[in-house]
């Protein structure tokens, strides 16, 4: 038995899970509207600024539910500032102070491209603004560096659980990876179900669940390997509830929305990304309870 059944546990709760599927949808819906912006069509430009819409109030609700999950709330600047110096505090050793520093700079970019789309549908009369978007210098300049942020901010809470000494958690070098694929797989969805509400173009929306067809199938892929990976282990911890409750999602969350896919779409066609947001959902509430309740 691995040295990781035999310590203590973070406590992590819904909080954390929260912070790990909001995070995941924020960085996720940047970066693809980041993609799109860059390489995209004309007729994407809806899709892009809902990308960017939506990116900011996601990643605001992780700096909330973060800082409530704390034992001592008000004392949340203390991941970024030492407490006597008052100096930033970088701990480039630590993925959980590196996360803090990207969760702020990356909600800056966030909140940049926030008002930028509002000053470009009109709804703030501010022209300076509007080179806060592309192809303006300065709007490339922050969209490129938010990509880059959200990259890192929708992956590296699969590494901060591999740093943590927990079974599962440090028992495979996947998380990340695994954690990443997810975050492009349920922000390519949750931008179809909003899209598809919205004054999005079809062809758009046809072209982004091609992309989101083809995650899945690498989502899948990772999960395999995850599992692989973690040998006699992954028997000892989820040949239980947590391991049906695994396979469940890897089936609604993955096989049955691909099966949608292939199928000509129908009155039921929202089903599919909620599906896929719920998988998402489904994945890291296993990952990270089915550890807590080792004793």
């Amino acid at each position: 038995m691995p040295s990781t059944f035999f310590t203590a546990s973070p406590q992590w709760r819904w909080f954390i899970v929260a912070y790990f599927f909001f995070g995941g949808l924020a960085g996720g819906s940047y970066f693809l509207a980041t993609l799109m912006d860059l390489f995209g069509k004309g007729r994407d430009r809806r899709l892009i600024q809902l990308g960017y819409l939506i990116a900011f109030p996601l990643v605001g609700l992780c700096g909330l539910v973060l800082t409530v999950d704390l034992g001592r709330p008000e004392r949340f600047w203390h991941m970024l500032i030492e407490s006597e110096t008052f100096r930033p505090m970088i701990k480039t050793y630590s993925p959980m102070s590196l996360g803090a520093w990207a969760l702020l700079c990356f909600g800056g970019c966030a909140l940049l491209s926030f008002v930028a789309v509002l000053a470009e549908r009109g709804w703030l009369v501010w022209p300076l603004l509007r080179h806060l978007s592309p192809p303006a210098f300065v709007g490339r300049l922050v969209t490129v560096i938010g990509a880059l942020l959200g990259f890192y901010v929708a992956g590296y809470t699969g590494v901060l659980l591999a740093v943590t000494n927990r079974p599962i958690w440090a028992d495979t070098t996947l998380l990340g990876l695994t954690f990443l694929i997810s975050a492009a797989s349920t922000s390519a969805a949750l931008l179809i179900l909003l899209g598809s509400w919205g004054n999005v173009s079809a062809d758009s929306i046809d072209a982004l669940e091609r992309f989101d067809a083809s995650v899945l199938v690498l989502e899948a892929a990772a999960i395999a390997a995850l599992i692989a990976s973690l040998g006699r282990i992954a028997l000892v911890v989820w040949l239980n509830g947590w391991g049906l409750l695994l396979a469940v999602m890897v089936l609604g969350g993955i096989a049955l929305p691909l099966y949608m896919r292939w199928r000509a779409r129908g009155p039921g066609w929202a089903l599919r990304p909620v599906l896929i947001l719920l998988g998402g959902l489904i994945l890291r509430v296993v990952i990270v309870f089915s550890s807590d309740r080792i004793t």
